[in-house]
């Protein structure tokens, strides 16, 4: 996790996990042999027809701002994409780890939101972490934290919702629904849009 930067539109200071926008190379395919876990029942219809390019986003982001790669040993045979997050893949022998991303949950922020996102959350256990360089700089102090340290912060409620969630989920779990109506915050298991409007899409 890291802080975004005091000068931030949205959630200036707040300790977050990796993430940003899907991005028009994130639904090419990345030239590895890829596998991906099941979409998750009950899921909406614009993260179930993303699916594909929002996992490959995920792998992106949490690279660019952090430096980490999940992978596995390169199977052979790939001409990976000409996209940096490919080549880094390449150039440490890995294929990415595109099938140990599950969804764990969406969120959409609130209606008085200055910035409004349909926000997926991936979870991924994995022992192929490897980490070459530097976060990008988007957010400060990027490092590992231990889940209880994380958990005793100031986070926003969403992101205290999922690292709560990320240990109670089970395999075959919904991804469900965070947001709001009003001022009330609701969780949706059946993975319904609850009249929800996306107004900005394809954000992880």
């Amino acid at each position: 996790m890291g802080r975004r930067h005091a000068r931030a539109r949205f959630l200036p200071g707040i300790l977050v996990p990796p993430g940003g926008g899907l991005e028009p190379g994130d639904h090419r395919p990345s030239g590895f042999e890829e596998q991906f876990a099941p979409a998750p029942n009950g899921l909406d219809t614009a993260s179930r027809r993303k699916f594909k390019a929002l996992v490959r986003c995920a792998l992106r982001e949490t690279w660019e701002e952090t430096g980490v790669l999940l992978g596995t040993p390169a199977r052979g045979g790939a001409i990976p994409g000409t996209a940096p997050i490919w080549r880094a893949f390449a150039d440490k022998g890995l294929t990415p780890a595109l099938e140990g991303l599950r969804l764990l949950a969406r969120a959409i922020t609130p209606t008085d939101s200055p910035i409004r996102f349909h926000t997926r959350f991936f979870l991924a256990q994995t022992d192929a972490i490897v980490s070459d360089r530097h976060g990008d700089g988007e957010l400060d102090g990027v490092s590992w934290i231990p889940a209880q340290q994380a958990l005793d912060e100031d986070l926003v409620d969403v992101t205290r919702f999922m690292l709560e969630r990320a240990f109670k989920v089970g395999a075959t779990d919904p991804a469900p629904l965070f947001h709001y109506k009003g001022e009330t915050r609701l969780v949706d298991l059946g993975g319904q849009r609850s009249g929800w409007e996306e107004t900005e899409e394809g954000q992880v």
